[in-house]
């Protein structure tokens, strides 16, 4: 049965089965570190050489060395999880990359040390943040730069810069590093079988080139894709409206890799381990089978009801209604959570206009 997706007020229809529209790429990345992970692990036990060679890594400790923030005691992990809108290679087909590819999706996986509980916070790619100095891809130093876009970073120095500024706005060590790009992310949502999900209006983007009836749709990736990276369609357009959709697709995806059943299909349990181990591109320590079946078997453990999804609270920033920047003190107190391993307090979340019934809520969309 397809999941609902929940409406709210008068915004865009989609139940919590929408998901997330932008110019770029806008899908949902944690759900496909959920599914290359759970994926993974019921690989476990098969062509372990076949699989690690599929695996891009980049040695992200060796590159930032030592001034980082302190590891937390204890068990807990934080993954940085970032979409690329990368037009290289099998990307092409997607367009001509305007400028360098850039993180349009960003979110801070934390897993507890209970092993049952996790939390998502979504980084709107607009924040605007500090940026540290960085080293771009000829290995020339960039400057450091303050109140520019978050997914900039990436642009400029790739993971690593990533990584660098992910942290420094944190102050959370990132133990993992998982990217995807658009083929990627198709590629894993054929090897699923589609992701099942159920619209209470029609959604239709001319951009994107969209056209579902409502109802209840099992997506391919390409139709997949294009639903998440569709933004004109619902509210006014923005980061925050489509993160809001995109934590609904984080649930869906992973529960449809719950319910793939693939564990007595020898065949399909290859293709499916083929192509999530082919899909990403992680840090050196996570880019070996073993490794990604150890993440994937704790990733298993963490019960549904206690997966909190949250966005970073922002509120539209008063010289440039086209970007946002951190609320405070409350941005510090969604890091200091993650660092203390406990969930994100509701309030926190208040007043910020990522959130339904923020201040500056979009306008509802008509029609």
């Amino acid at each position: 049965m397809a999941q609902q997706f929940p409406t709210w007020g008068p915004r865009p229809p989609l139940r919590r089965r929408r998901v997330g529209r932008r110019r770029r790429a806008a899908y949902a990345a944690t759900g496909a570190l959920l599914a290359l992970l759970l994926l993974a692990g019921a690989a476990a036990g098969a062509l372990y050489l076949r699989f690690d060679g599929n695996i891009s890594e980049i040695d992200i400790d060796a590159a930032l060395g030592t001034d980082r923030p302190e590891d937390e005691p204890g068990e807990s992990l934080d993954i940085l999880v970032l979409g690329s809108d990368s037009r290289e290679g099998e990307n092409e087909v997607y367009g001509r990359q305007q400028g360098g590819p850039r993180a349009d999706t960003a979110m801070v996986v934390h897993l507890a040390e209970d092993r049952r509980g996790g939390t998502v916070v979504s980084i709107p790619r607009d924040t605007l943040v500090h940026r540290p100095a960085c080293r771009d891809a000829d290995g020339e130093e960039v400057p450091a730069a303050d109140r520019v876009m978050f997914n900039e970073a990436f642009a400029v120095g790739g993971p690593v810069c990533a990584v660098k500024t992910a942290e420094a706005m944190t102050g959370v060590r990132m133990d993992h590093y998982v990217e995807v790009d658009f083929r990627g992310f198709e590629k894993m949502i054929d090897a699923l079988g589609g992701v099942e999900v159920s619209l209470d209006r029609p959604l239709r983007d001319p951009d994107s080139h969209l056209d579902l009836a409502a109802g209840d749709h099992r997506l391919d990736g390409e139709t997949a894709l294009a639903l998440v990276r569709t933004r004109k369609s619902l509210g006014d357009g923005s980061d925050l409206e489509r993160i809001q959709l995109q934590h609904s697709f984080i649930r869906a995806l992973a529960q449809e890799v719950r319910n793939v059943g693939v564990v007595g299909d020898p065949r399909r349990l290859y293709r499916l381990a083929d192509t999530a181990t082919g899909a990403v591109t992680t840090d050196s320590a996570l880019a070996s089978v073993s490794e990604l079946t150890a993440l994937a078997r704790r990733l298993g453990d963490v019960e549904p009801e206690r997966l909190q999804t949250v966005t970073l609270p922002v509120g539209y920033d008063r010289a440039d209604p086209n970007r946002v920047v951190p609320l405070e003190p409350q941005a510090t107190g969604v890091w200091d959570a993650l660092r203390a391993d406990v969930p994100v307090p509701e309030h926190l979340t208040e007043g910020s206009d990522a959130e339904p019934g923020g201040e500056a809520e979009p306008p509802a969309l008509s029609g």
